[in-house]
């Protein structure tokens, strides 16, 4: 739902005319991951704010408390999701008749973004959500602190994220997309390789291992994270937009449900915990390595103007004789 939504009709609002095509990275950035990059700080804060109330102890109270922020929020949003208006792009190019989708032409035209877009959405949530959750219990490992100390640090960590998030966008409308998906993977893998290697050595340098477990995470957020919603969008046109958006989103899920699973058990299978966060982190910068080759190889960069792969994909159908007349929202629509 939200996350097919969002970034699609960000992407499409972005798109009216040459002055939002050229800063589109920027604006569908600060809509989609900027905006998750800062829910996740809000959160990891509503945490620290919770558990200092309760005098630092873990109790029901706290994640009940938690729990109702959470919900209450989107309830907010809703009401906006109400009004929302379909965009000029829709309007010309969606698909009228949903039973007479051209789903296997499709396909055929666009298996290769769509493997690169989830593929590389499945690897990069395969590492950011096991890292994220798990960066209390990490942080927890160097000396005796307590929840709320944990908690606290694991915050000023996520906080290194939002800039990450802000700087991607912009990156992207200057250097372009694939790019800056390629920058903020490669540098994913070299804090990873970094920080395994020396992983020993940082547990005596608790604010060196801080920031450089930051900057992970702001990489994290200023290539992969703010690219994933922008290239897959980008890469398909709009009657598929929606579609294969979603289903590159709901891989990147599916990475993550694996991802907090295997490296936990990774970690626990060391006779050490300092050794299995190690190998961690390595297998982490391995993972951003192959991520840093699928974009290189499999994701396209298209022109900023959507139309352009619109006009493109009516061609091919046309071609392959499907009937385009279905195509374009009518008035009574």
């Amino acid at each position: 739902g939200e996350y097919s939504v969002c970034a699609t009709q960000a992407t499409e609002a972005a798109d009216e005319n040459k002055y939002v095509q050229k800063r589109r990275g920027a604006l569908v950035g600060s809509a989609t991951m900027a905006s998750l990059t800062s829910g996740f700080i809000s959160a990891a804060l509503v945490s620290v704010i919770v558990i200092a109330a309760y005098g630092g102890k873990a109790t029901n109270g706290v994640w009940r408390i938690c729990f109702g922020v959470g919900i209450f929020l989107p309830l907010v949003i809703f009401l906006f999701r109400l009004r929302i208006v379909n965009s000029t792009q829709f309007h010309k190019h969606a698909i009228r008749d949903k039973r007479k989708f051209p789903l296997w032409l499709a396909v055929r035209r666009y298996w290769k973004p769509l493997l690169g877009c989830a593929g590389t959405w499945f690897l990069y949530d395969f590492i950011s959500y096991p890292f994220g959750l798990l960066t209390p219990t990490i942080v927890a490992g160097f000396g005796s602190q307590t929840l709320l100390q944990s908690t606290g640090w694991s915050a000023v960590i996520s906080l290194f994220s939002l800039p990450g998030a802000i700087i991607g966008g912009f990156l992207a409308d200057v250097i372009g997309r694939r790019r800056t998906f390629a920058f903020g993977f490669s540098l994913v893998a070299v804090f990873g390789f970094i920080i395994g290697g020396a992983m020993v050595p940082l547990r005596a340098k608790f604010p060196a291992f801080v920031v450089l477990f930051g900057l992970f995470h702001s990489f994290l957020s200023l290539g992969p994270g703010t690219c994933t919603f922008i290239v897959s969008a980008e890469s398909f046109p709009t009657p598929l937009r929606g579609h294969f958006l979603g289903l590159s989103a709901a891989m990147g899920k599916v990475g993550a449900a694996i991802g907090t699973q295997i490296f936990p058990a990774i970690i626990a299978s060391y006779p050490t915990e300092i050794k299995g966060q190690q190998v961690a982190f390595l297998i982490g910068a391995g993972i951003a390595v192959l991520s840093t080759i699928m974009v290189l190889t499999l994701i396209p960069d298209r022109e900023k103007q959507l139309e352009s792969e619109d006009a493109l994909f009516k061609a091919y159908l046309e071609e392959k004789g499907w009937d385009t007349g279905r195509m374009g929202l009518r008035l009574e629509d």
